[in-house]
């Protein structure tokens, strides 16, 4: 019989990360066929050209598609999906998948799943069900929760909202996010060896700092990380990492900000354009605290455990462990936030945390389930959850 094909579309250095262990996964199974499509910010030397980490990590790519425009307003961004839209249509003329595989909720996936659903390709969709009630991504994430026959959810309220949404139970798998497979599987550097990786010595504290804009909210995003740089001042002995912002509306004015910022302080802060995963996650285990707004302060940080300070409301809606500090955009917030991270009352409460997200072994699940899923019918009835009296009351 011939091998399944599965097409991994990827758009974005973090969603890349998620899933390396479902790629190695596939890649290895004898019953498939691996093919990536490599597109927007993996192309872009702005964005470090990640595409060059997916090929040191083993794969091939089978074709980059570039998307990007350089432009960061919304009328950008809508262009940027539409060169995409052509570009994948394309591709996939080429390569012929029998799924398409796709991520997440950013707006080159939704290029990504409006050709496959046109083009009659079954669409596996992961990280659905989630809730960011601060960015756009919420809305494509479920829209593509509706495109998709296949679901790899993080968590069983996931599964639950996915359901809800009117997709069968049996087609909707809570495999726990595969991102955290990573902790198992990597070999993480130790702090010297992280400290010569990257070429900056860690301090008493140091903080590892993502901040993507908040695309629904209408506060402008240059004085959302003005308050965050106020706050890190405050915290003058504390060495600071930052990593790039993604390609969003807003997302090259966070950038420049920062990149400036750390001119004017070369001794305790630097920009990374990409840590990749293994980096990443060993500065998780040498950082005093995760600061920002990013999906990972909220799904690896706590099964690390470090502490994360939760800025404004991006994240709105996700499931939270203990270890997360929710706080507000202003200075002042963020400060008192990052100060009870900080303190020795707090500390001791990380020994009992947990991720809501799963075990870290998702990976070989999700692989099993793309071998053996029945894809033939693309027809999905919606299912209709049972109605309480109480609603038409």
């Amino acid at each position: 019989m011939a091998k399944r094909r599965i097409c991994f579309v990827t758009g974005a250095r973090a969603e890349y990360g998620l899933l390396q262990w479902v790629l190695h996964e596939i890649k290895e199974d004898p019953d498939l066929e691996l093919q990536i499509i490599a597109t927007g910010m993996h192309l872009s030397p702005e964005f470090g050209l990640t595409y060059q980490a997916i090929e040191e990590d083993g794969f091939e790519i089978d074709e980059k598609v570039e998307m990007l425009l350089s432009s960061e307003t919304s009328t950008g961004v809508a262009k940027s999906m539409g060169l995409g839209t052509v570009g994948i249509a394309e591709a996939f003329d080429r390569l012929a998948p029998d799924v398409a595989l796709i991520p997440c909720d950013r707006y080159e996936a939704l290029a990504a799943a409006q050709v496959a659903l046109v083009k009659r390709i079954p669409i596996a969709h992961v990280y659905g069900g989630e809730t960011t009630e601060g960015a756009i991504d919420e809305a494509i994430r479920h829209s593509l929760t509706k495109m998709a026959l296949l679901h790899y959810v993080s968590a069983e309220p996931h599964r639950e909202r996915v359901i809800q949404l009117g997709e069968e139970p049996e087609r909707v798998k809570n495999f726990g996010a595969p991102q955290l497979d990573h902790l198992n599987r990597l070999d993480l550097l130790d702090r010297h060896a992280f400290e010569d990786s990257i070429g900056f010595k860690l301090g008493d504290p140091t903080f590892l700092i993502t901040y993507h804009p908040t695309t629904l909210r209408e506060t402008p995003v240059e004085k959302e990380v003005s308050e965050l740089l106020e706050a890190l001042d405050h915290f003058s002995k504390a060495r600071l990492i930052f990593t790039k912002s993604n390609a969003d509306t807003g997302g090259q004015t966070i950038n420049k900000m920062i990149e400036d910022y750390a001119e004017g302080n070369p001794e305790r802060a630097r920009v990374y354009s990409s840590l990749g995963q293994r980096r990443y996650l060993s500065a998780s285990h040498h950082v005093d605290a995760v600061v920002g707004n990013s999906s990972s302060g909220l799904i690896e940080a706590p099964a690390i455990p470090v502490p994360t300070v939760n800025i404004g409301d991006r994240q709105k809606g996700r499931l939270r462990a203990e270890s997360v500090i929710d706080c507000k955009t202003d200075s002042r917030s963020i400060v008192d936030a990052i100060e009870k991270a900080l303190s020795s009352p707090f500390q001791t409460t990380l020994e009992g945390v947990s991720s809501p997200y799963g075990e870290g072994n998702a990976a070989p699940q999700i692989c099993e389930h793309l071998k053996e899923a029945e894809i033939g019918d693309l027809a999905k009835s919606f299912y209709d959850l049972p109605v309480s009296d109480k609603i038409y009351r």
